[in-house]
């Protein structure tokens, strides 16, 4: 029957677009895997987002080595009084009992004057130098939390990428299912014609067909559902997308490799272990109040006044000063211990992340194990259901089988491909997947061809720096 060589040849076209997806291939389409995932590297507001906070949270050490700097103020102040002053005359020239006298004298004075105070700490209980080690460990956690989000949007890259070319087969694959069931909808009508068949088998046949259009439509919102996720993550509108390849050269070939990789490199439990040296510094910083502080601070004033007599005074000096604090309301106490709190829920936090990431290198092996299997044994669902439709689609020629057979075996068939599509789908995805509970998908590891952003540059640039208000980029 035409049937038997439609789904021969051109339905076994369409799955191996997918099935592309397991080894590498060379077709030269559009778009590919590595060039979406460049591009969602670069553009995805998500991972921008993250790099801004990354830059804030560089502001913090230039802030705490401010602790080390000098701090200066100037004053000044200019006006106009209006003085009055009455003396009484008295000397021995006046006889006694004589009536005093009085000479008052009056003006209008415009005092000013000006000055500059510079206050250096010497000592604050090493305030200075915890801030500044829990600043450089803020911005160490900071960056991994990046490497979290460079990796959660590398693996909704590639899913949104995997699914719509799956989605993409199974709407094509729908397609053709339909033409085949309207086909055979229409030889059913002209053997009913004959009257080889039942009008039983034509109402079959419609049926097949009906369902047939339901499953395509379901295809259809699917794929645009798959291509509207496509251009949010990756932030381009889809081509023809080309067939991907897992990543499975980059991942350890033994399951206890990769669980100790992931639980020692995995960005989220190394974040968590930057996290108890930021809560480790704040103790210490929160008992540094307790210490004493000295600073040197130094003056210089000059005044003017022109009112009754020119006036001019000039004062400068160099002052040490030490300040103990002996209580202070108890609140320093309560920070201390608060901040010791903090530090145990960080710790605890550092073991949640561990378990964490044991769990989801365990879980995603096995996923990626499955799949494998799962795709050798579609592929060979794919060979059986092939062959059973050619001899159900021969035998129902000779009068052996009804037309409902060869619906069923149609139906069969698509489904294996279906399922063939989609477990090579999920082959790719649990690569990826795995690749990222071990915190290994990056740009470097993966080999894309794009600018990796370098978080050392913003740091140094703004580290050291003594003043200004404009960011490195101009703003």
């Amino acid at each position: 029957m035409p049937v038997v060589g439609f789904w021969g040849v051109k339905a076994r076209l369409l799955v191996m677009v997918v099935a592309c997806a397991a080894m590498p291939c060379g077709a030269a389409l559009a778009d590919t895997l590595e060039g979406s995932l460049a591009y969602a590297y670069q553009n995805n507001p998500q991972l921008n987002a993250q790099r801004a906070l990354v830059r804030a949270t560089d502001e913090n050490v230039a802030q705490a080595l401010s602790g080390y700097r000098p701090r200066i103020t100037a004053n000044g102040s200019v006006g106009i009084q209006s003085l009055s002053s009455t003396i009484q005359n008295v000397g021995s020239t006046i006889p006694p009992n004589a009536p005093a006298t009085y000479f008052t004298q009056s003006g209008e004075n415009a005092p000013y004057g000006g000055g500059a105070t510079i206050t250096q700490t010497l000592y604050n209980g090493f305030q200075t130098a915890n801030k500044t080690r829990q600043a450089e460990s803020q911005v160490l956690a900071a960056r991994e939390n990046l490497r979290t989000m460079e990796q959660t949007v590398l693996l909704n890259a590639a899913t949104a990428y995997m699914n719509l070319l799956r989605d993409t087969a199974i709407l094509e694959l729908q397609r053709r299912n339909v033409q085949v069931l309207e086909d055979e909808l229409s030889q059913t009508r002209q053997r009913l014609e004959a009257g080889s068949v039942t009008a039983t088998d034509v109402f079959q046949a419609e049926s097949r067909v009906a369902a047939g259009r339901i499953q395509l439509f379901s295809a259809e919102a699917n794929y645009d559902t798959s291509r509207a996720v496509y251009r949010q993550v990756i932030g381009l509108e889809p081509g023809k997308l080309s067939a991907a390849a897992p990543v499975d050269r980059f991942i350890p070939n033994s399951l206890q490799t990769a669980v100790g990789i992931g639980t020692a490199q995995h960005p989220t439990v190394v974040a968590a272990q930057y996290s108890v040296d930021v809560a480790t510094q704040q103790v210490r910083v929160a008992e540094s109040a307790l210490s004493p502080t000295v600073s040197l601070q130094g003056n210089v004033q000059q005044n003017n006044s022109t009112a009754l007599a020119t006036m001019q005074s000039f004062s400068a000096s160099v002052l040490g000063q030490v300040t103990v604090p002996i209580y202070q309301g108890g609140s320093e106490y309560s920070l201390i211990r608060q901040a010791k709190e903090t530090q145990s829920q960080q710790r605890l936090n550092l073991d949640f992340a561990r378990d964490q990431a044991r769990v989801g290198v365990l879980q995603f092996w096995a996923a990626t194990e499955s799949a494998k299997r799962s795709v050798v044994a579609a592929t060979q669902q794919v060979k059986d259901t092939e062959s059973a439709l050619n001899g159900v689609s021969e035998e129902a020629r000779l009068g052996q089988r009804t037309t409902l057979d060869v619906l069923n075996a149609q139906q069969e068939l698509v489904s294996a491909r279906s399922n063939l599509i989609a477990a090579q789908r999920d082959r790719v995805v649990n690569s990826y997947s795995l690749l990222a509970s071990i915190g290994r998908l990056s740009p470097q590891v993966l080999g894309l061809n794009v600018q990796t952003y370098d978080t050392q540059v913003h740091y140094q640039q703004v580290r050291d720096a003594w003043f200004g208000v404009r960011t490195p980029d101009g703003r």
